[in-house]
């Protein structure tokens, strides 16, 4: 259930919560056991007598991460019957599998690094990586069959979604309009498992439909608008400040939103970040890079992508609006917040 602060209490200091700052004792100390339990069935889940098996499931779990998307079934739940048995298990599935698509991207990526760590496809190799992955989403599988019916279909479905968008992504837009088509790609491959957080927080812990259906929103709003902030911070965010060198994306060839945006707009601007390849190859020179940069931080697109923050940012208010007061809802506002001001 939502604890709160005593009538006549002051403001307790805000204790660290996966990185967020909860400002209540009591939902503070419930989210952290929650977490905790999550943990533990995350380890007990990926268990294999085949120790082999064991030690790549292991990997990325003890590499750490933020546990973004059980912190948030773990709010939503907060927002009504509190933390249940079924509510740590939705978490820990939902973690699995975002754990199973990590695997699965290093392979596509040729990533070396996953988390500050060797990734699994460059200690091991690529057949490990995918077996892995697999792996994880039929523990995934297994643990939300617990659950019942509707929750196997949920997860089903969302399944289907993440692999969509690996599919729209790896096609490109095909003569489709590219924001659009980036947006598309962003809301099935981040959107849907975090909106599927939301949503099982919510379902099991006895909310009502409108709740349910409200939490599964802001979750698809949240993994949205997350992307979209780490695009503008790709480019906007000075040298070593957010902790990710400005212009990985181009250096890598991708056209984000602010790319897409200031690419839309025509003239000598968009002219310019065409002949310098950018959005459409991967970039190796630090002075293409370098001026790349301070076109587009100069750029209508830019100011585009941060307008496109915004309006998500009063999308998923607008949800969290119809939900209880209370600390757990305080809690979600200041994750939005977070997600929304780290772009300076």
């Amino acid at each position: 259930m939502q604890s709160s602060t005593p009538a006549g209490s002051s403001p307790t200091a805000a204790t660290q919560v996966a990185g967020l700052p909860i400002h209540d004792e009591g939902l503070a100390a419930e989210v952290t056991a929650g977490l905790d339990r999550v943990e533990h069935l995350l380890r007990q889940e990926v268990h294999s007598d085949y120790r082999f098996v064991a030690d790549t499931s292991l990997h990325l779990i003890e590499a750490g991460g933020k546990r973004f998307r059980p912190l948030l079934t773990l709010l939503a739940a907060q927002c009504a019957g509190g933390t249940s048995e079924e509510v740590v298990v939705a978490a820990t599935s939902v973690e699995l599998v975002h754990l199973a698509t990590l695997y699965h991207d290093d392979v596509m990526d040729e990533a070396v690094l996953r988390r500050g760590a060797q990734s699994a496809n460059a200690r091991w190799d690529n057949t490990v990586a995918i077996l892995t992955g697999d792996y994880l989403f039929a523990h995934a599988s297994r643990l939300v069959s617990q659950l019942g019916p509707e929750a196997v279909r949920i997860i089903a479905e969302t399944f289907a979604e993440l692999v969509t968008g690996q599919m729209r992504e790896t096609r490109g837009p095909r003569g489709d309009d590219p924001v659009e088509h980036y947006m598309a790609v962003v809301a099935e491959k981040t959107g849907s498992l975090i909106a599927t957080a939301g949503r099982f927080g919510a379902m099991f812990s006895g909310a009502d439909a409108a709740q349910v259906e409200a939490l599964r929103r802001f979750g698809e709003i949240m993994g949205t608008a997350f992307q979209v902030s780490d695009d503008i911070i790709d480019i906007a965010s000075p040298s070593g400040a957010s902790g990710k060198t400005p212009g990985t994306d181009l250096r890598e060839g991708v056209a984000t939103l602010p790319v897409l945006y200031a690419l839309a707009d025509g003239g000598p601007e968009a002219a310019r970040l065409r002949e310098l390849g950018v959005g459409e190859k991967e970039i190796t020179d630090d002075a293409v890079i370098a001026e790349a940069l301070d076109v587009l931080r100069g750029s209508e697109g830019l100011a585009r992508a941060r307008a496109a923050l915004d309006a998500q940012a009063d999308a998923a208010r607008a949800e969290l609006a119809g939900l209880p007061a209370g600390p757990a809802r305080d809690a979600l506002s200041a994750l939005l917040a977070y997600t929304v001001e780290r772009v300076g």
